[in-house]
């Protein structure tokens, strides 16, 4: 029997990429800056959305997208404050375009400063994916170790910023500041480095500065030499 070897020199993620970069150019267009959150389970993802859009009241809008094999515990926790959906994967490990964008649509695709994507805990496949997001922040938590980055590099590798969380804490776990750090950055040496503690709103003020300036930044490139749109 013969047997012939077919070679395709192409990504296989190519089309998802394609529709990711038209979503995001389209989301881009109309000021929106969306925001893919990436940790593993227990990081603090929800908690952070609600002292975030606690600090935003009046000021910035902002929607949340909540990521979660089962339940809507999340959603319902963030639906008082924001524009929520809930996203089901039913047992799929992270999110992907479609269902994001179907997401959109169920909150009416709210033209909003920040869209908030809170993805499945996972720091592996979610690190692989496309949402259409302007920024990727992987969160990590003190509880957890600080020998993450180097355990799982591709998460911190295509991340442009890393928000250690739950610093209340610090002084009651064998965890480094400095150690992760230097970790992640020798990773991805551009990495951008926040900390906090949403229960007691350290730091809060500081990671919504930041997003202020990544909002102006990333998007000035789909504004109009005059800031028209």
């Amino acid at each position: 029997m013969n047997q012939r070897t077919i070679i395709v020199q192409r990504d296989v993620q190519a089309d998802q990429k394609a529709d990711a970069a038209v979503e995001r150019q389209r989301l881009g267009n109309r000021g929106t800056l969306v925001v893919n959150l990436l940790s593993s389970p227990g990081a603090g993802k929800t908690t952070l959305l609600e002292a975030t859009a606690r600090h935003f009241a009046g000021r910035r809008s902002m929607a949340v997208l909540v990521g979660d094999l089962e339940t809507d515990r999340d959603a319902r926790r963030l639906a008082p404050l924001v524009p929520t959906a809930q996203l089901t994967t039913g047992g799929a490990c992270h999110l992907e375009l479609p269902l994001v964008q179907r997401g959109l649509k169920a909150i009416g695709d709210p033209a909003v400063d920040f869209l908030f994507i809170e993805n499945v805990g996972n720091l592996v496949c979610p690190a692989s994916h496309d949402l259409a997001e302007h920024l990727r922040v992987v969160l990590l938590s003190t509880t957890e170790g600080d020998d993450k980055p180097g355990k799982y590099p591709k998460m911190f590798r295509t991340s442009q910023a890393m928000l250690i969380t739950k610093l209340d804490l610090l002084p009651h776990v064998p965890f480094s500041v400095e150690a992760v750090t230097e970790d992640a950055l020798r990773i991805q040496p551009e990495l951008e480095v926040l900390t906090n503690s949403a229960l007691d709103g350290s730091g809060i003020a500081n990671w919504c500065e930041f997003l202020e300036q990544q909002h102006q930044q990333r998007l000035a490139m789909y504004y109009e030499p005059t800031g028209n749109r």
